[in-house]
């Protein structure tokens, strides 16, 4: 079993940064890839950044701007964001994939705004 908290999120404006941390409990043991999906209002979820072998990759809407990271000794991944827009707006997911199986987080919201 697997599970994820996410921390970090809150109100920011245009062009600042936050930092979302996800803590992992239970096994990491074959969790093979960790990253981090949004959904915004009256958006499907969609994957933002995804890490796999130490290989990140990233949405067009978000690369150049957001960095994930993984850190397996303190069970941990991050997502750092940079140059926030509003449209950036939305309930970020943390996620992992284990045996065959995807497993996300509650959610922390994170809200953009002047």
């Amino acid at each position: 079993q697997v599970q994820l908290v996410e921390s970090g999120g809150g109100l920011v404006q245009p062009g600042g940064s936050l930092r979302l941390s996800c803590a992992a409990s239970g096994s990491m043991y074959s969790i093979s890839r960790m990253g981090w999906y949004r959904q915004g209002p009256g958006k499907e979820r969609e994957l933002v950044a995804v890490i796999s072998g130490g290989n990140p990759s990233y949405a067009d809407s978000v690369k150049g701007r957001f960095t994930v990271s993984r850190d397996n000794a303190k069970n941990m991944v991050y997502l750092q964001m940079n140059m926030l827009k509003p449209e950036d707006t939305a309930v970020y997911y943390c996620y992992a994939y284990r045996y065959g199986i995807n497993y996300w987080g509650k959610g922390t919201l994170v809200t953009v705004s002047a």
